[in-house]
C-alpha cells in the first residue's frame, strides 16, 4: 500500500513537471510572437513564462522547478540551433528568476489568495520587480560576455529584457492565481454586468490603443470597475487584455505608438503596461481586504450578540419578553 502511494505521488510529480514545461516551452512560442529587436538582442514587450513559473511554484511548491528549469532550456533551444555554455547560463537565469521571487514571498508570509494589500505589493517588488532582475542581468549579461552587445547597449538591453519578465509576472501570475479558485458559474452571478464589462473593456482597449488622439487613459475607468465589482477575478484578465492589445499595436508601430522607434515603444509600452498591472492588482487586493474585514466584524457581531443572549440569566430574558406592550401601563 505505501509503495503504491508513493509510486502514485512520483506519477503525479514527473506529470506536473511535465506540464508546467509545456506550459513555459508553449508560452514562450507565444511570447516570441510579437519580439522585438533592441540592440540586436531579442526581447519581448511581456514574457508570459516567467508569470507561469512563479504561479506554478507559488501553487505547487518548490520541487516542481525542474519543470520550469526544462521549459527554460527548451525554449532557449528553439530560439538558437546552438546550444552552447550561454545559452544554458541563459536558461539557468531564467529559470532561477522565478525561483528567488518564491523564496523572497514566502519570506514575507505571502498568501497566494491576494487578499491583503501587503500581497499585492509584495508580489510587485518582490515577486516581478526584484526576482526578474535576475533573468534580465543572466540575459544581457550573456550577451555582453560573448561579445555579441557592447558595453554601452547593456542597460538599454537589461531594461528591455528586465521589464518583459516583470511584465509577465505582473499580468500572468496575478491571472493563475484566481483561475486556481474557479467553479462553475451560478445563476444568480452577475451575469448582465461580467457581460457589458467584457464589451466595455474590449472596446476601450480596441480605442485606447488604437486610436491615434493618445486617448489610453480610456482603460483606467475600466480597470476601476472591474475591481470594484469583481476584484482580482475581473480586474486580471482586463489587465492582461489591455497590455496584450497595447503590445499588438506598439509591435505594429499603430495609435499611439506610431513613428516612435523601437526602444522609444518599448518604454511606453512597459510604463503603460505598469501602471495598468498595478492599478488592477493594488485596487482589486484593497477592495478584497474590506471585504473580508467587513465580513469578519459582521460575524464578530453575530458572535457577540449570541454570547451575550447565551449570557443574560434567565429571568431577565422571560421578563424582557413578557414586558408591557405599548400602550399598556407599567
Amino acid at each position: 500500500m505505501m509503495r503504491s502511494e508513493k509510486t502514485r505521488r512520483r506519477t503525479v510529480l514527473v506529470l506536473q513537471t511535465l506540464g508546467i514545461a509545456a506550459a513555459y516551452y508553449g508560452s514562450g512560442q507565444i511570447g516570441l510572437l510579437r519580439k522585438v529587436t533592441v540592440e540586436g538582442a531579442v526581447i519581448t514587450p511581456l514574457w508570459p513564462p516567467s508569470g507561469i513559473a512563479l504561479a506554478a511554484l507559488l501553487y505547487l511548491g518548490l520541487r516542481i522547478w525542474p519543470g520550469i528549469a526544462l521549459g527554460a532550456v527548451c525554449t532557449v533551444l528553439s530560439m538558437s540551433d546552438d546550444f552552447s555554455g550561454w545559452a544554458l547560463a541563459v536558461s539557468a537565469g531564467s529559470a532561477l528568476a522565478p525561483l528567488s521571487s518564491c523564496l523572497a514571498l514566502r519570506a514575507v508570509g505571502f498568501r497566494i489568495e491576494l487578499d491583503r494589500l501587503r500581497d499585492g505589493v509584495a508580489l510587485v517588488f518582490l515577486g516581478a520587480l526584484g526576482g526578474m532582475a535576475l533573468s534580465a542581468t543572466a540575459g544581457a549579461g550573456v550577451q555582453l560576455l560573448s561579445g555579441s552587445l557592447s558595453g554601452g547597449d547593456f542597460w538599454p538591453v537589461w531594461s528591455a529584457w528586465w521589464a518583459g519578465d516583470a511584465m509577465g509576472v505582473l499580468m500572468v501570475t496575478p491571472l493563475l492565481l484566481v483561475l486556481r479558485k474557479a467553479r462553475m458559474p451560478r445563476v444568480d452571478d452577475r451575469w448582465g454586468e461580467a457581460l457589458l464589462l467584457s464589451v466595455v473593456a474590449v472596446a476601450a482597449s480596441a480605442i485606447a490603443t488604437r486610436s491615434s488622439l493618445s486617448m489610453i487613459y480610456l482603460v483606467f475607468p475600466v480597470l476601476v470597475w472591474a475591481a470594484l465589482r469583481f476584484q482580482l477575478a475581473g480586474s486580471a484578465p482586463c489587465a492582461l487584455l489591455v497590455s496584450v492589445m497595447a503590445i499588438v499595436a506598439g509591435t505594429e508601430g499603430v495609435g499611439p505608438f506610431a513613428g516612435h522607434s523601437v526602444p522609444e515603444v518599448m518604454f511606453n509600452l512597459c510604463i503603460l503596461n505598469g501602471s495598468v498591472a498595478l492599478t488592477a492588482l493594488l485596487l482589486a487586493a484593497i477592495v478584497t481586504e474590506h471585504n473580508n474585514i467587513r465580513r469578519e466584524t459582521e460575524v464578530a457581531c453575530e458572535e457577540l450578540a449570541a454570547l451575550v443572549e447565551e449570557l443574560t440569566p434567565r429571568p431577565l430574558r422571560e421578563a424582557g419578553s413578557d414586558g408591557p406592550k405599548d400602550g399598556e401601563s407599567r
